[in-house]
C-alpha cells in the first residue's frame, strides 16, 4: 500500500510541475496579443493549453520511467 501512495504522490507532483512549466512557457508566447478583442478567452486558452501540454508531457515521462523499470523483467 505504501508504494501505491508514493507512486500517486510522484504522479501528482509530476503533473503539477509539468503543467507549471508549460504555463510558464506558453505565457512567453503572448497569445493575448493575437486575441486583442478577447483577452479573457486568451487567458483561459493559455490555462487550457498549459494543462493539455503539461499533462501529456508528464504522462509521457511517467510511462517512460515505468517502462524502463519494467525492462528488468525482460532479463529475468
Amino acid at each position: 500500500m505504501r508504494t501505491i501512495g508514493a507512486q500517486a504522490l510522484m504522479t501528482l507532483i509530476s503533473h503539477f510541475v509539468f503543467i507549471f512549466v508549460a504555463f510558464w512557457s506558453i505565457q512567453k508566447l503572448h497569445i493575448e496579443n493575437f486575441m486583442r478583442l478577447y483577452p479573457s478567452q486568451a487567458r483561459v486558452l493559455i490555462v487550457l493549453l498549459s494543462v493539455t501540454v503539461g499533462f501529456t508531457c508528464s504522462e509521457f515521462f511517467l510511462n517512460f520511467i515505468d517502462n524502463v523499470r519494467n525492462l528488468i523483467f525482460l532479463v529475468k
